[in-house]
């Protein structure tokens, strides 16, 4: 879907806005702390994606409201009109609905309104804990095969419930604790062993792309990698979960599982994580995500908007220029702090945000 329209109330900073987007790029400038990214968080959440920066429904209630809303119309396959909302409130659970129709799921948005963000805060894909690394590679998976979407969200159920036995049983493995136990392990190899496989294809999938994207916004002067290291080797998850009973006994928690598995990054075959710069893990980052958007344009015949969040203020002039001709063609949507947009980038609209309000320029106020 290409976003047109986006209408919020009490969202953010945000007491009311309304804002046209273009067919191809959109630039939304301002001051830092004056609203810019909530902009995009709002088409995040209206794309199904949740908030990219982890806040809470609660947190995008403006100060002082008791409920936020926010609407956008746009275009998907066949030049077909869709209008999604959203609605938030402090006493309830929200409200989603597309062409007027209510949706019980967030995830059922990513089929019609697909996106891919790329922020500042993607750098702790690469230098964060392997939860962020797990967590993107899930919602890749849930992005090009959306019927695998509830796999991890099984999985976490499963998990909550053996946690909640191997506590009750405070070390020790009587008849009825073992019973239970062998039926949540059966339901946790099944669903865990799955996982993993669906996680490996996907990553061997993503890998050629990582590469060469990385090559292309590094000027070819580094490669790099990725690879699924699992916490239980090559056997089944069955028996890795019969051999660690006794430690998941006594710890009360479950140690082997694709909940602790990890994607190990590389440049030029050494660690991302402890041996690049700051800007080499910044532009694997974006690869990352890239790459993804990639494989949702391949598999689905579809192409995401994309939502850029200050990605060029940290990356040099060399990067940022690459970076700009490796992102793919279509509705793109950025922020940018200054009205010095990289070299070579040719707005289609702009959009000025100020303390919260938010107005159309035209494109000779960005000229610098």
């Amino acid at each position: 879907m290409q976003f047109r329209q986006l209408a919020l109330q009490n969202f953010r900073s945000y007491s009311h806005a309304d804002i046209e987007f273009s067919e191809g790029l959109t630039v939304i400038v301002g001051a830092n702390g004056h609203g810019k990214t909530n902009l995009l968080e709002a088409l995040g959440l209206l794309a199904g994606l949740g908030s990219f920066r982890g806040a809470s429904d609660a947190v995008l209630i403006r100060d002082g409201s008791e409920k936020a809303a926010l609407r956008c119309h746009g275009v998907g396959e066949a030049n077909r009109e869709l209008d999604i909302e959203l609605e938030l409130d402090r006493a309830r659970s929200k409200k989603i609905r597309l062409n007027q129709q209510v949706v019980s799921r967030r995830r059922e948005l990513l089929a019609v309104a697909p996106a891919t963000v790329l922020s500042p805060d993607d750098l702790e894909l690469v230098k964060g804990e392997p939860e962020r690394r797990r967590r993107w590679l899930d919602d890749a998976l849930a992005a090009v095969r959306p019927s695998l979407a509830t796999l991890r969200s099984e999985l976490d159920r499963i998990l909550r419930q053996r946690n909640t036995l191997l506590r009750q049983a405070s070390g020790r493995l009587g008849d009825d604790i073992k019973v239970t136990l062998d039926v949540w392990d059966e339901k946790l190899s099944d669903v865990g062993d799955q996982l993993r496989a669906h996680r490996r294809e996907l990553l061997d999938a993503l890998t050629p792309q990582i590469r060469q994207l990385y090559g292309y916004i590094s000027g070819g002067s580094d490669t790099a990698g990725a690879r699924y290291v699992s916490c239980w080797g090559e056997t089944s998850l069955a028996d890795a979960l019969s051999t660690a009973r006794s430690d998941d006994l006594r710890r009360a928690t479950t140690t082997v599982g694709p909940h602790r598995d990890d994607v190990l990054l590389e440049i030029s075959g050494l660690p991302a994580r402890s041996h690049s710069s700051q800007g080499e893990k910044r532009s694997l980052a974006l690869t990352l995500r890239l790459a993804v958007d990639d494989e949702i344009r391949s598999r689905l015949r579809t192409a995401p908007t994309l939502l850029l969040d200050d990605v060029f203020s940290e990356l040099d002039t060399i990067r940022a220029a690459a970076l700009l001709e490796a992102l793919p063609q279509g509705q793109r949507i950025l922020t940018t702090p200054t009205s010095l947009l990289p070299q070579g980038l040719q707005p289609d609209q702009l959009v000025e945000v100020t303390e919260g309000t938010a107005m159309s320029l035209s494109s000779d106020k960005m000229q610098a």
